[in-house]
């Protein structure tokens, strides 16, 4: 009997380019806030691979598309972006897209 392998989450190529083309220059490639531009937001950009956010994102599994929907720390995001010149196109997210996103994200935290 072959043993059948999870789907690895890591591998939703939409979700992966919607990530690093919109949340890693903050969050870093591995969400522990070590993007460049981490520490030039006030207050800094948080580590989402705690015990705590991973609780969070388990307690309140739409955590994150709520993060990009309401953005909850106001013009937070897009003051940080403008005050060091960096231009992100608008998007039109999709269901699927929000989807892809926190199934990419989902798996990058939680591997440890």
């Amino acid at each position: 009997m072959a043993i059948q392998a999870s789907p690895c989450f890591a591998d939703n190529s939409n979700g992966k380019q919607l990530y690093s083309s919109r949340c890693a220059m903050c969050h870093g490639a591995d969400a522990r806030g070590t993007g460049p531009l981490a520490n030039k937001s006030n207050p800094p950009t948080p580590d989402l691979t705690t015990a705590a956010f991973r609780k969070r994102l388990h307690d309140y599994p739409g955590v994150i598309v709520s993060s990009v929907i309401l953005r909850p720390n106001g013009d937070l995001i897009p003051r940080t972006l403008r005050e060091n010149g960096v231009k992100v196109p608008p998007h039109a997210w999709t269901v699927k897209d929000f989807r892809d996103l926190n199934e990419y994200f989902s798996g990058l935290i939680t591997k440890k």
